[in-house]
């Protein structure tokens, strides 16, 4: 896959006297398997497409013997020895290596349930797998399907299942979908979701699968029966770790293949590249797994320069990632709030709500943008978008600063592209640093969406102005807000109390931030304004 391949082509560059072998179990030895979700709903037409590397091409452009349905069976680090069956002929033969690269991958986990194995319960990991769901809808024309996990693949599968006109249903035992995200962040997703068609079973697991021989429903924990006759599960990955503990390979706590920055495992001569290994994370300076194909491409890349000779390193990654959920993108990069937590960081967060262009300009569409930075530094920690457009650029910018320990005060300076068509002068990402700065600076104090609820449900004695129009409050509003227009705020100062506490919003936080000023000026102590406004209110909190 990612990074197998990437390692025998990267060893062929590295030394082109070098004879190398690739050991493939399965019948494909590079396909993509992000896209199999899309080429179930026909985005992608042509199933070739999928296949990054054909064996032929392997052995014309770089001289690499590829023997597919070859599976390698043990390991022997004494000898440099691999056992390995040739599942065309059923022989097993013995195999001698200078440097041996793992690149075993991971595998979807299938939980312990009843009925898991029923015949139409699939995974959506392999192009037979694919093939397998595709034959299915189109020979079945099903009405309703069952998709069991909130995750990448979940989310996809669900998104290319709707183009068929199918009633999906998607069930996640977590509180939230995608779980690397901050809950309130993927609440916009959930919405969306269900605006779609999709019915949403948040905190809810399956109990069994229902059936005899072909499934037809599940039962979920809650009690609630689903009929279906189609069910894609999607609850995560696990190494594939097998051949590497039984060679005496050290395991880290992660599960996975414990392996240096050189990508070589305590083997010196034996290197692993990919999902099966544990890599360093370059925000928490933790050991995590992080099953994504970037990551798994460099690590390949500089697996098969060391086996080969050469000299490069794979410093750690911090899980950069996005996902589009039918009109909306969300994508995530460096630590979320959990995260930050548990390495013990001191940190804030600020949202913003921009223009994914110059707001004059036709089609303009709005993101949400969170950063998480540390209070003593101003250094980014993480940033997650969610948006309909533009979010792809943005997030790599966010990714490309943290990997420069940049601080949200240099995201302020940054020099970005401007022109109406693509951005604004004030591009996100500044609009970001601007607001996450001004907190810092002490110019501001901020309340978050889930400060606030928390604080009303408490039934906290708030002095709560709605800053915007009358005719945006009349529209809707925070409960108890009493409506100041910002622009009458001066001359109506008198009917509040400088004394209570209070809390400012308005529609993304711009103008609460400039009544902010003006109260603060007028002897306002106890004062706060809502991160990201009326905005981040309705759509981070969750429906009740």
């Amino acid at each position: 896959m990612a990074a197998g391949a990437g390692a025998a082509a990267k060893a062929r560059r590295t030394d082109e006297q070098a004879r190398i072998i690739i050991f493939e179990k399965g019948p494909y030895v590079s396909f993509a398997n992000c896209g199999l979700p899309y080429y179930v709903g026909h985005q992608i037409k042509e199933r070739n497409e999928l296949f990054l590397v054909t064996p032929e091409r392997f052995r014309q452009r770089f001289n690499i013997d590829v023997r597919v349905n070859h599976e390698v069976t043990a390991i022997n680090p004494e000898e440099r020895k691999v056992e390995v069956v040739d599942h065309f002929t059923g022989n097993t033969f013995i195999e001698t290596y200078d440097k041996l690269i793992i690149a075993t991958g991971a595998s979807p986990i299938k939980p312990p349930i009843e009925g898991v194995n029923l015949n139409n319960v699939y995974h959506l990991w392999t192009v037979p797998d694919a093939d397998a769901v595709k034959a299915f809808i189109q020979q079945n024309k099903p009405q309703q399907a069952v998709v069991v996990g909130g995750g990448f693949i979940g989310l996809e599968a669900v998104e290319n299942l709707l183009k068929y006109g199918i009633k999906v249903h998607l069930v996640e035992m977590l509180p939230q979908v995608m779980p690397a995200f901050d809950q309130e962040m993927t609440v916009p997703l959930v919405k969306h979701l269900r605006q779609l068609g999709v019915e949403i079973h948040l905190n809810d697991g399956v109990a069994k699968f229902l059936g005899t021989g072909e499934v037809n429903g599940v039962q979920l924990a809650s009690g609630k029966i689903i009929s279906a006759p189609l069910v894609i599960l999607a609850v995560g990955v696990k190494p594939n770790t097998e051949l590497a503990e039984k060679a005496g390979l050290a395991i880290g706590e992660k599960g996975g293949i414990v392996v240096d920055t050189r990508m070589r495992t305590s083997n010196p001569d034996i290197y692993a590249a990919g999902d099966v290994v544990e890599i360093y994370h370059l925000v928490s300076g933790k050991k995590v797994r992080i099953p994504l194909a970037g990551p798994a491409n460099k690590q390949g890349r500089v697996a098969g320069a060391n086996a080969a000779g050469g000299d490069l390193e794979f410093k750690g990654a911090y899980g950069t990632s996005i996902v589009k959920v039918g009109k909306l993108t969300a994508a995530k990069t460096g630590l979320n709030e959990r995260e930050a937590r548990d390495a013990g960081f001191d940190y804030q967060v600020s949202y913003t709500h921009s223009p994914d262009h110059a707001g004059y300009y036709p089609g303009a569409e709005t993101m949400m943008v969170k950063v998480i930075f540390e209070k003593s530094t101003g250094r980014l920690l993480g940033g997650q978008i969610v948006g309909p457009k533009g979010v792809d650029k943005r997030i790599d910018v966010l990714a490309t600063a943290i990997y420069s320990q940049l601080t949200v005060y240099d995201l302020e300076d940054l020099d970005l592209a401007y022109a109406p068509p693509y951005s604004s002068a004030k591009d996100p990402v500044i609009i970001a640093g601007m607001a996450a700065a001004n907190i810092l600076r002490g110019e501001v104090e901020v309340w978050t969406a889930a400060d606030l609820a928390e604080a009303l449900e408490k039934g906290e004695d708030l002095q709560l102005v709605d800053v915007r129009t009358p005719d945006e409050y009349r529209e809707g509003h925070i409960p108890t807000a009493v409506n100041i227009p910002v622009d009458d705020l001066r001359k109506r100062i008198g009917e509040l109390d400088p004394h209570r506490k209070t809390v400012l919003y308005c529609g993304i936080g711009y103008r609460s931030y400039l009544a902010y000023r003006v109260l603060k000026d007028k002897g306002f102590s106890d004062l706060g304004h809502l991160s990201g406004g009326y905005r981040s209110w309705s759509l981070t909190l969750p429906e009740k």
